[in-house]
């Protein structure tokens, strides 16, 4: 099957980004910012505040206006070799003759100069019960993990807006109700469920439905907002948090954020490229007429032509069934499809990897948490102007290879110095830029039968090197630089790859699996610089460049 001239015919009497565009991109791109909120949330509603052991007869409360006052606990509580009390040890009350033994905390007081309350502070999860803290987080990313790929692949099946929808409407029910729950388990619970369609099925449809509705050269743009507003999510997770120091209201308010998507079923219209790969031609193109009729072109649309043309294909149940299998069944797809996936995995556990090496940072926590969703924006806004003119592959490939290598180079410089400082914020800020191009990049390398199954998929692969990267660092233990230096070399290695990828820029998103399967096919960065004519990305069957007479090649 060729790529769709009478769809793309239909898709482009919309044009590239007119009023209809906008609305609905407004609509889809909410997703992302709830997406970010509520992945970030814990780092609010269970921070872990200063802490250190409950002194009888000094203390009176488990909660305490900081710093401690050293002087006056040094005898209770032995200090570090920077003059810093210790978090969890005290010296034992029992012992005598001047032999001070030290036992670990049987109470904790707790430091309430930023942090008034929170899960952590309830629940005592610092010490030797920090992991049970850490371990809420890790199956919360596990749930963004499984909505990745059994929401990706139902979004294929029953549609974009379907999973949008009924993702946000559990979003709402389950952000507000997670605040009330009072037990362990069940919050972690509560915590995975919301992981899958808080920060999976939302999101990923509404980036999905954003590529397959504006034109070519606003995709960019398009996806670059996207992670813009997920870094936004971020900075208002700060923000609550700055604002409202009791955690449950702090839940509620993260959670009442998905009232943002209750008029969505009415207001937020499916793919048309989607239902037209579902033989509901006659739905597409009611679509596309809307659209027309609001961005006021006056541009008539022939219904019956175009239902008419839909019925003469031969290849709707092809599509209509395919799968994530498909993006493994054929050797081409198969390799872009691990290549990207080992890109979305590089690209997270990098951005993790360095936000790690940059060590504890002092001040105001809210402050920092704000800085830090805000330092992506430089990237994006450089995105936005150079991707449409160098193309995905290359800057992919360079912002990559550069991270990594400021990865490992933050391992050999000492932490807390100007320098260091200096190279992780700048290996982040490339990260940040390859994590968006990825995005964008992937929607378009991949056939609109399985693109939503293929954005699951690395997006399963991101949070799954995500919920990795703690447990990674736990090798420092044998060596402070082996982590860092394991980050770079993923990332280089990915980095390297992507170079083996075709280019995207300005071309036709490709539309079955056998388009998929064609597309890219001989063009490789070696092969544009060596200076080889870059193969056509036209999956045509009858593109003239593919049709050579037989007594041409028996001549040579």
């Amino acid at each position: 099957m060729a790529v769709d001239y009478v769809l793309e015919d239909l898709m482009g009497k919309l044009g590239e980004f007119g009023k209809y565009q906008f609305l609905q991109f407004f609509l889809q791109v909410l997703s992302a910012l709830t997406a970010g909120m509520h992945m970030l949330s814990l780092v609010t509603v269970s921070a872990v505040p200063e802490h250190r052991c409950f002194i009888d007869g000094l203390d009176n409360s488990s909660l305490a206006l900081g710093p401690w006052n050293v002087s006056a606990l040094e005898h209770a509580i032995p200090t570090k070799a920077n003059g810093e009390l210790e978090s969890c040890l005290m010296y034992d009350p029992s012992s005598v003759g001047g032999n001070e033994t030290t036992i670990a905390c049987a109470q904790y007081v707790y430091d309430t100069t930023y942090y008034k309350t929170s899960r952590t502070i309830d629940w005592n999860f610092v010490c030797d019960r920090r992991w049970m803290g850490a371990i809420v987080q890790t199956v919360f990313m596990l749930g963004v993990f499984t909505g990745a790929v059994t929401l990706g692949g139902l979004a294929d099946k029953i549609g974009r807006k379907t999973v949008f929808c009924w993702s946000a409407l559990f979003q709402l029910i389950i952000g507000v109700g997670v605040a009330f729950i009072p037990e362990y388990f069940s919050f972690m619970v509560a915590r995975y469920l919301l992981g899958i369609v808080g920060s999976a099925g939302a999101y990923i449809c509404g980036f999905v439905l954003t590529m397959e509705l504006v034109g070519p050269t606003k995709r960019t743009v398009c996806g670059i907002t996207f992670q813009a507003v997920f870094a936004g999510g971020i900075m208002l997770v700060a923000g609550w948090g700055a604002l409202i120091h009791d955690r449950q209201l702090l839940q509620v308010i993260y959670g009442l954020h998905g009232c943002l998507f209750l008029g969505h079923w009415w207001l937020l219209d499916e793919s048309p490229r989607w239902l037209w790969m579902q033989g509901r031609a006659a739905e597409a193109v009611d679509i596309v007429a809307k659209g027309l009729r609001i961005n006021g072109s006056g541009i008539p649309v022939d219904k019956d032509y175009f239902v008419q043309k839909a019925k003469q294909q031969a290849a709707v149940e092809e599509k209509a069934s395919a799968g994530l299998s498909d993006l493994f069944r054929t050797p081409n797809l198969r390799m872009k499809t691990l290549n990207v996936c080992l890109c979305w995995f590089a690209n997270s556990i990098v951005y993790y990897g360095l936000s790690l090496s940059a060590g504890k940072l002092y001040g105001n926590p809210y402050l920092i948490l704000f800085i830090m969703g805000l330092v992506e924006f430089p990237s994006y806004i450089t995105i936005v102007f150079v991707l449409d003119r160098l193309g995905r592959r290359s800057i992919t490939s360079t912002l990559m290879l550069s991270g990594g290598l400021c990865c490992i180079i933050a391992a050999f410089i000492a932490q807390g110095s100007t320098t260091s400082t200096a190279v992780v914020m700048a290996g982040k800020l490339l990260i940040a830029g390859s994590f968006a191009v990825i995005y964008n990049y992937s929607a378009e390398l991949f056939p609109t039968v399985v693109r939503n199954s293929a954005m699951g998929l690395g997006s399963m692969c991101a949070r799954l090197s995500g919920a990795l990267t703690p447990l990674i660092t736990l090798l420092d233990s044998f060596d402070p630089k082996i982590p860092a230096v394991l980050f770079g070399v993923v990332a280089l290695a990915s980095g390297f790859w992507v170079m083996f990828l075709p280019e995207t820029m300005n071309q036709p998103m490709p539309e079955s699996i056998e388009d998929g399967e064609n597309f890219g096919k001989g063009d490789t960065w070696f092969s544009q610089c060596a200076g080889r004519k870059k193969r056509q990305n036209s999956i045509y069957p009858d593109d003239p460049e593919q049709m050579v007479p037989l007594k041409n090649i028996e001549s040579k």
